[in-house]
């Protein structure tokens, strides 16, 4: 597959070619699902607790006699019938997190990128950093690209100075090429990827051998 690429100014310089085996493969929107879900799974932070009758406090007296007041039989002021009781079945901290298999989350990760390349959400952008770390000098090159959408730039490598520059700018996120996350990827209107990234990429994703690891 072939693909433009533009100078930060958002002027057309040349063409690369793209790994097929990485940007142009059958969507699999199964997987795509599976790895949302499991990135949003391994999120939950689980905490939420209450209390069953047993560690409700209060009296475990009978508040009234069994016969003779012509009312509902009521054993303790701890009963999930009443205000204040404990709770039947209510949420117990828990860990939501599971691991998914090596293969399905590369050919995930894959099929989003073969999925906005296909669907032109995809631009590729020479290779620049932002030396100063200040947010304007960033903004004056996404004007260039995106308009107020949400957007996720990937990195060739961990550029502190271009997350600092961008981590006041709402909808923008970082990737780098080797820690992409599907839920980013997927609900992102545009992509914008380092000119070196897309090679990174297909190092690392274009591997036959590491699929069957």
């Amino acid at each position: 597959m072939e693909k433009k690429v533009f100078s930060v100014d958002g002027k057309e310089l040349r063409t690369v070619n793209l790994d097929d085996a990485v940007f142009n493969l059958p969507v699999n929107e199964d997987v795509i699902y599976y790895a949302v879900t499991n990135e949003l799974a391994n999120m939950r932070v689980g905490t939420a607790c209450t209390k069953t009758r047993a560690e409700v406090h209060g009296s475990n007296a009978k508040p009234y006699s069994q016969k003779g007041r012509g009312v509902a039989r009521r054993g303790d002021k701890k009963s999930p019938l009443l205000r204040g009781g404990g709770v039947i079945f209510g949420p117990k901290p828990r860990d939501f997190s599971y691991a998914m298999p090596k293969k399905a989350k590369r050919l995930a990760m894959k099929s989003l990128l073969s999925l906005k390349a296909q669907t032109d959400r995809l631009t590729i952008i020479e290779d620049f950093t932002i030396e100063s770390g200040k947010t304007k000098d960033l903004c004056k090159i996404l004007a260039n690209f995106v308009n107020n959408e949400r957007t996720v730039i990937v990195l060739k490598d961990d550029d502190p100075m271009l997350k600092r520059a961008g981590r006041n700018i709402p909808r923008v996120s970082f990737l780098s090429y080797n820690r992409l996350r599907a839920h980013d990827l997927f609900y992102a209107r545009k992509v914008l990827m380092l000119e070196t990234a897309t090679k990174n990429l297909s190092d690392f994703y274009g591997n036959k051998e590491a699929d069957n690891v």
